[in-house]
């Protein structure tokens, strides 16, 4: 149930028997060889099957994110912190303002966790309404399906190349990339960022099977949908 396929009228008529949605989000940003739109990409087909799942609306997603360590690969788009957490809120003001009580949050990008600590307040603004933030890449099932099929792996490699995420006629390198330290590349600003990984993998293999990639993509969708369907009293 895509919000951009109903009418205002349609979803009066939903709110009248139940106050569900489903918000993704995610950023525009580089990710190797694959779309620099991977995170709200995955985010938004996420929220799509488990909105048509469970019969509720799912809003379109939040494209961009903060995404301050790549600005210097080009298309990278960041927000600064202040900017996408007054976003959020606004975003969160508008659906609750429509009839919208309980509101599960999507997300697709790591770097959007600073959002989390915001929930909170804006539930304690909003006693009458729960918000959940859901970042469904490394859920606990999800994530331990992700270490059966490959412990290693990050940013941009095979973890995030999916049939949808995939560009037409570009080649995969046909090898394992070693894993970034993580810890050192904090330190880093996106210059040296850019210097110290190269094409952005961060570790692992470029792609993987097609069938292991949708094994691990159908614990997603049941994880996500769990959280849609239950837990919000």
């Amino acid at each position: 149930m895509l919000i951009s396929e109903m009418n205002w009228m349609q979803v009066e008529q939903f709110l009248q028997d139940d106050d569900r949605c489903i918000l993704p989000t995610g950023s525009t940003e580089q990710h190797a060889y694959l779309s620099l739109t991977v995170d709200a990409t995955l985010a938004a087909r996420l929220a799509e099957e488990v909105g048509e799942a469970a019969r509720v609306p799912v809003f379109p997603v939040i494209p961009y994110g903060l995404a301050q360590q790549w600005t210097a690969f080009p298309g990278t788009v960041t927000l600064r912190v202040v900017t996408y957490l007054a976003l959020i809120r606004d975003v969160l003001d508008s659906i609750r303002r429509a009839g919208f009580r309980r509101i599960l949050l999507v997300n697709g990008h790591g770097g959007n966790a600073p959002a989390q600590g915001m929930l909170r307040e804006w539930m304690m603004d909003n006693p009458d309404s729960t918000v959940k933030w859901h970042n469904w890449y490394n859920a606990p099932r999800t994530w331990a399906k992700v270490l059966e099929t490959d412990p290693v792996g990050s940013h941009a490699s095979w973890m995030e190349n999916y049939p949808w995420t995939r560009l037409a006629d570009v080649a995969m390198p046909d090898v394992k990339k070693a894993q970034t330290n993580l810890e050192a590349l904090m330190t880093l600003n996106p210059a040296r960022t850019r210097e110290a990984l190269g094409d952005g993998n961060m570790g692992g293999f470029y792609q993987r099977d097609d069938e292991e990639m949708l094994a691990i993509w159908r614990v997603a969708v049941e994880e996500t949908l769990a959280h849609i369907e239950g837990g919000w009293d």
